[in-house]
């Protein structure tokens, strides 16, 4: 789900919430009942509209805000039906990966070695799956959370997951945009705790930018790879000088 997304269905909840119906809601706005309707379903509505409706809800932005996010919270992961859909076709897998990350029917078409036919075919199966709103016009539209994460043990990670990493870590990381650093310390829990807070703020900045960069042609992006690994561990080297006791 996008952010706007995200902010028009806190509204509708906010809407049921209190009551308020679209003929009420219309009388507020100036507009037609059906104007209404069209605004929320195209998810077209003005700031000074939002911030009118939010008057007639007597909640603030602020509220509003924090209630979309406690939406996309509540939605980090596909259903699982979705997520079988996904794991058994590569080529879904990579067409629903590009439309989650802003690509168009075009830019897909002129960039990708598949069929006017299949690409059409496919895209149709992530609709019927819920994973995206294939418009007209071929508008494509994610329908899953903007911030999705696989399932630790779901059907996308045991099928590709080791798969993606192996081939992600063979890499030498020399080039002018590539980092890889292994550091062993020893750490106090109380300090782990803060530097594994720290890395899933930088996560979540990584998914912010990806976000804000969706909205740019796909010519001007690169697909960028980041895997944080942190956990307790003992080099081997180490491990065997050890004194057993």
């Amino acid at each position: 789900m996008t952010e706007v997304g995200a902010v028009m269905k806190a509204l509708k909840a906010a809407l049921k919430a209190r009551g308020v119906h679209y003929a009420e809601l219309a009388r507020a706005l100036d507009l037609s009942e059906a104007s209404v309707k069209r605004c929320f379903s195209r998810q077209t509505l003005t700031l000074e509209r939002v911030e009118k409706i939010c008057a007639v809800l007597e909640i603030d932005l602020l509220e509003l805000v924090k209630l979309s996010r406690r939406e996309q919270e509540t939605q980090r992961f596909l259903r699982l039906d979705q997520e079988r859909l996904l794991a058994t076709d590569a080529q879904l897998l990579s067409l629903f990966h590009l439309v989650a990350n802003g690509w168009t029917y075009a830019e897909i078409r002129t960039d990708f070695d598949i069929s006017e036919r299949a690409l059409s075919r496919q895209l149709a199966r992530l609709d019927r799956g819920g994973l995206i709103e294939l418009g007209p016009r071929n508008r494509l539209r994610l329908r899953a959370p903007a911030r999705f994460e696989w399932r630790a043990n779901g059907p996308v990670k045991r099928r590709h997951a080791a798969a993606a990493i192996g081939e992600f870590m063979t890499s030498p990381f020399s080039g002018r945009d590539e980092l890889l650093r292994l550091d062993v310390r020893e750490l106090s829990d109380a300090s782990l705790a803060q530097l594994r807070r720290r890395v899933e703020r930088v996560a979540s900045e990584f998914q912010q930018f990806a976000e804000m960069d969706s909205t740019l042609p796909a010519q001007r992006r690169r697909s960028v790879g980041m895997v944080f690994a942190l956990k307790p561990w003992v080099f081997s080297i180490l491990g065997a000088l050890r004194r057993r006791t």
